[in-house]
Parts: C-alpha cells; structure tokens; sequence
C-alpha cells in the first residue's frame, strides 16, 4: 500500500507556472502552496484548482520550507520548485520507492537544466541533484540561501531526471540571483566580515572562470556566458551588499 503523500511548495509571483505545478501531482494525496504574498494570480489561479494555500511572511528559504513541512499532514513530502517538472515516468519512480522505501528517508533527483530555452549540459549543471522526496521525520532545511535538507538517515538516488525549466528572461534570472545574493550578504554580515578588495575583483573573477572555462560552460554557447557571467555578478553584488549595511552604520 502507497502511503499518503504530501506536495509543497513555495511561491512568489509565479503564475505562469502555478497550474503545470499543480496539474503534474494528479498523483500526489495533499498539495499545500505556502505564498509570500504573491502580487499576480498565484494565489487565485492555486484556489481555483482546490489547492490549499497559506499565506506566510518570507524570512529566508529555510524558514519558508520547514514552515511548510509543519502544514504538511502526511509523512511523505514532495517538495518541487515551481519551475520543475514531474515526467510521467518520474512520477511511476516516485511512487515505488515511497512504497517501498528499503529503510531511505529522502531521494535525490538529478535535474536538467534548462535556461532561456536551451538545454544546458556544462558550467556545472550536469551534476546538478536536489533532495526532493523526503520523510519528514527525518528532514529538515537549513541554511539562509542555497538551503540543503538535513537527512537523518540513508538517502537514495532516482534514475529518472527533473526537468528544471529555470527561466525564459534574462531579468527573472537575474532577480532570482539579486534575492540570493542580499541573503547571503545577510549571512555575511552576521558573521561581521568586512568586504576587501579580494572579495569584490578576485572573488567574481574566480566564479566566472570556474563556470565558464574550468567547468566547461563555454560549450553551451551564449546561454553558457550569460550564465556565468549573471552568478559572477551576483558575487560581486553580494558583498556589495554587504559594503552597504556597514555604510548605513557609519
């Protein structure tokens, strides 16, 4: 017997994506949206496919997440982004090994990357996975940007890929990039270091040649520049933006 799953999500603005969501966990038990107080048709398009939506302040990623873990009724957690996708045969791979779990509390799902229409195979991105199956028993978020799931206990591998359909505009890209970068500067200055010359010309630098040409992202083209030039500036903006908290101090 299947036991009773549960699919989450977190959203902001994210209308044009909200219903394939929703629609590709037919097979799914409970889908809870936890919104941050979307400004479009999120939150309208969500209840009028019978979704159950909370609305919750967001403090960073981890919080929103394990937010939404606590609504959750059910053990067995989905927890997509809305911008991926569940092949039907994904879906068939779910379900076994939920049903049949061999003692794993979560399984990792490798992703495909795909970014302004194309395919993406290098800069990193071809080995690309994210634990998005979990029991939530045994699982919890951590971490302000970038957020890992703490798994405590044996965690499995799927065999069939997401589709991570990240973003058709370079602006939404980039807006993406902005909001992790003022939350790892957040991070940053908590732990009270002070930007330098390092960390605003070595630092980008670094991350550039390391998507682009140590791990190959020349070889998917434009897309594979822009790519790599957006995370390099989201560097610098970083500690840019963490020059600025300690500005307003003085």
């Amino acid at each position: 017997m299947t036991p009773k799953i549960t699919a989450l999500a977190i959203t902001l603005n994210e209308e044009q994506n909200i219903e394939r969501y929703i629609k590709s966990l037919d097979f799914v038990d409970e889908i809870i949206i936890v919104d941050s107080f979307s400004t479009d048709k999120t939150v309208e398009i969500a209840k009028s496919l019978h979704v159950k939506v909370i609305q919750n302040t967001f403090v960073d990623f981890s919080s929103q997440r394990n937010f939404a873990i606590n609504q959750a009724s059910n053990d067995w957690i989905l927890f997509f982004d809305l911008d991926e996708y569940v092949t039907d045969d994904l879906k068939k791979e779910i379900i076994e090994n939920v049903t049949n779990p061999n003692e794993k509390v979560a399984f990792f799902v490798k992703r495909q990357f795909n970014f302004l229409g194309k395919k993406i195979n290098y800069g990193g991105w071809q080995n690309d996975k994210a634990a998005r199956i979990f029991n939530k028993k045994f699982c919890q978020f951590e971490g302000l940007v970038h957020e890992n799931l703490k798994i405590n206990g044996s965690a499995g591998k799927l065999k069939h890929k997401l589709n991570h359909e990240s973003y058709f505009t370079f602006d939404s890209y980039n807006a993406k990039l902005n909001l992790y970068s003022k939350l790892q500067a957040e991070k940053l200055y908590a732990k009270k270091l002070k930007p330098n010359a390092y960390h605003f010309l070595f630092r980008p630098f670094y991350r550039f040649s390391w998507q682009y040409i140590y791990r190959l992202g020349f070889l998917d083209g434009k897309e594979g520049f822009i790519l790599s030039y957006l995370h390099a500036f989201s560097v610098f903006k970083r500690y840019l933006q963490l020059w600025m908290k300690y500005r307003k101090l003085e």
